[in-house]
């Protein structure tokens, strides 16, 4: 895919820095599952019947960030219009929402419906503050990968609304033509810089504590090296950290490769800023980012395309994918009405199509999503995601990404002098964590 096309409006990486709160001091459309068994449909447990009337005259209270409150807002009045209901929508702040309503919900004051990534599950799950939904025959019209993300333990929590993922954008005057493997990549790369073209062969941003696993992972498990086993309908077992295996090993070694004492393709003082300033500037064929850095690079005039995401090993490179949904507090006193906006409303292409124009993450709603990919930025996007893998959702990643980012950031600045047996001693610390935190 190439152009220079704006899918929207303004993108960000809020999944990955916000899916990592609690670990991280600063950190579509497939066939594997979050965390728990995989399911079309909800169980009879879910909160309430999509099909029941909740009672005229009730209120909702739904806390949501100040990019999408504007969007919801016509969902609401055709809500308020239809059902009786007002849905008070009360911006919060999102580096912090997900605590709040852990510490609220269980007081009564939390809201009725929340938005979020589908990797806050796990912790919400184990905390007791959401409630399955009813899909029922709904789920067929979302992104199967995005209805696996959002369930959790055989059931399904969420009405999800966009995904989102990584992917190799090359600036095409520098790079003409497509890629597939890393090493072809970088060959590509060095050429450009040897011609005097370009100063970076290749940019990835990099954070100076943590490195970062997210925007490596392609590269890790095209190697071999998922962050755990899954289960043989595409769940999680976090039982089964399989990080640290053979192809982790010579993952450890590919970074010390690529380091600040081996090629010095990846630079630990390359952020992700600089990452982008220096792409935006021309001085890289290659940029690993996500679809939000797109409105930026486009309004700079670059002409570029959107890669399928480079193999370092004999495995499909598969990003993590991030889903974002709407969640039905479990202490929630308004149940019935709260399941009706969420599985009738919020589940509408009107809403979804909003929420798209205003964050342009790629609509979990099919239908949305065919109309968004007229946008071959979006169509691009959403095809990469197809092989990606939802971001693991259960709480023993809180436990892993520490370890893990600490681990690439000395492996890349050259510290480690045996790479595998420093990612052999990584994976041994977290399987500690998550034994010590069962």
């Amino acid at each position: 895919m190439t152009g220079n096309t704006t899918p929207g409006a303004r993108l960000t990486r809020r999944t990955f820095t916000l899916g990592a709160v609690g670990a991280l001091s600063a950190l579509a459309l497939t066939a594997c599952g979050g965390s728990g068994t995989p399911a079309a449909s909800s169980s009879p447990a879910a909160t309430a019947a999509a099909t029941s009337a909740p009672a005229t005259g009730t209120s909702l209270t739904m806390w949501v960030d100040a990019e999408r409150s504007p969007a919801l807002k016509n969902i609401v009045a055709k809500f308020k219009a239809e059902k009786g209901i007002d849905v008070k929508l009360v911006v919060k702040d999102f580096a912090a929402v997900r605590d709040d309503f852990i510490t609220q919900a269980p007081t009564g004051k939390g809201p009725d419906v929340l938005v979020g990534p589908h990797d806050w599950l796990g912790k919400l799950v184990q905390n007791g503050v959401v409630a399955p939904v009813q899909l029922g025959d709904k789920a067929k019209d979302f992104a199967e990968s995005s209805i696996k993300a959002v369930t959790y333990d055989g059931q399904t929590y969420a009405v999800p609304y966009s995904i989102e993922n990584v992917a190799l954008i090359r600036n095409t005057k520098l790079a003409p033509e497509a890629k597939t493997t890393l090493d072809e990549v970088l060959a590509e790369g060095k050429k450009a810089v040897a011609a005097g073209d370009a100063k970076f062969p290749f940019l990835v941003g990099l954070d100076p504590k943590q490195a970062d696993p997210y925007h490596l992972y392609p590269l890790q498990t095209s190697m071999g090296a998922p962050v755990f086993a899954q289960n043989a309908d595409g769940s999680y077992d976090a039982s089964q950290l399989t990080l640290g295996n053979e192809g982790g090993k010579k993952f450890a070694q590919l970074l010390t490769d690529l380091g600040d004492k081996g090629s010095k393709v990846l630079n630990s003082n390359i952020t992700g800023d600089i990452a982008k300033e220096k792409f935006l500037a021309g001085e890289s064929p290659y940029f690993l980012t996500g679809p939000w850095n797109v409105p930026d690079i486009a309004a700079k005039g670059i002409k570029f395309a959107v890669d399928p995401l480079p193999t370092a090993g004999d495995k499909p490179a598969q990003p993590f994918i991030g889903v974002n949904g709407f969640f039905i507090s479990a202490k929630s006193t308004n149940a019935l009405a709260a399941n009706e906006f969420v599985v009738n409303y919020l589940s509408q292409p009107e809403a979804q199509d909003e929420l798209f124009k205003v964050g342009g993450r790629p609509p979990a709603l099919t239908a949305s999503f065919e109309k968004a990919a007229s946008d071959p930025v979006v169509k691009a996007f959403g095809e990469i995601g197809a092989n990606g893998v939802p971001m693991p959702a259960v709480p023993a990643m809180d436990a892993v990404w520490a370890d893990w980012g600490g681990t690439e950031l000395n492996l890349i600045k050259g510290k480690e002098s045996d790479p595998a047996a420093a990612w052999t001693k990584m994976a041994a610390n977290i399987e500690k964590k998550i034994a010590g935190s069962k």
